[in-house]
């Protein structure tokens, strides 16, 4: 299982959300480039890259961060937030992300996904899946859909989908740990997917517990960045990998 570190950005600064709440911002730092190195520099080989502002909008709006961060470092960058047309994702492309993450998109543009995924392909290509009661919300979590993280994900793997991250927004930024039974249910139900786990991960016996049910990458964030989960815990995984 891969640990990845995250770096939601607003206004060019590296912060965090509540429950994806965007009037409970925690600013990490100014300097999102220089966190990124500092995750270089302790071993990491990726890194997961959330244009909050972008996620409101039609585009993205921190591409020349994301511009930065590619040529400071060597990180494999997956981004997302505001990608929701051919030339949002081209742009992001062109700008360093190796993936993209794509959410909103796949609710109300199914058939801009299904062509990002034939010209890019399926290693290129993550699908975002953000959840309240294990139904999708989109456009930066501020609206809810009826419709299950299940049944979307078996609408895209019918496409190829291979790579997806599903956020439990109920324990984002809550520090009381992610959704074990979820996940578990996913990797059990969608054995070819990778998925990705985000939201919640507040320690070290987080991460052990987690691997155990198939995930292949958890992100961590305010936990890392707090303290919870100290650098030295950190290396045993990164020794793992």
């Amino acid at each position: 299982m891969e640990i990845i570190p995250a770096i939601d950005l607003i206004n060019g600064e590296c912060v965090r959300l509540t429950k994806g709440d965007y009037s409970k911002v925690i600013s990490y730092s100014a300097n999102p480039v220089e966190t990124a190195k500092k995750f270089e520099d302790m071993g990491f080989t990726a890194i997961h890259i959330v244009d909050l502002l972008g996620a409101l909008e039609s585009s993205p709006v921190s591409l020349k961060v994301l511009e930065k961060i590619a040529k400071a470092t060597k990180l494999v960058i997956e981004f997302g937030g505001g990608i929701k047309s051919i030339e949002s994702a081209q742009k992001a492309f062109d700008s360093g992300a190796k993936m993209i993450i794509c959410g909103s998109v796949a609710v109300n543009n199914p058939e801009i996904l299904e062509e990002l995924l034939y010209m890019h392909g399926n290693e290129r290509i993550i699908l975002g899946a953000d959840v309240i009661d294990e139904k999708i919300k989109i456009n930066g979590w501020k609206r809810q859909t009826d419709i299950y993280i299940e049944d979307i994900i078996s609408s895209y793997t019918e496409l190829n989908i291979k790579k997806v991250i599903c956020t439990d927004i109920s324990k984002d930024g809550m520090m009381k740990g992610p959704s074990f039974e979820l996940y578990q249910k996913l990797t059990d139900k969608f054995p070819d997917v990778e998925f990705t786990a985000s939201g919640g991960v507040s320690s070290a016996e987080d991460l052990d517990r987690i691997s155990i049910t198939g995930v292949k990458a958890v992100i961590i964030g305010k936990a890392f960045y707090e303290g919870l989960i100290t650098e030295k815990e950190i290396q045993k995984w990164l020794l793992k990998g």
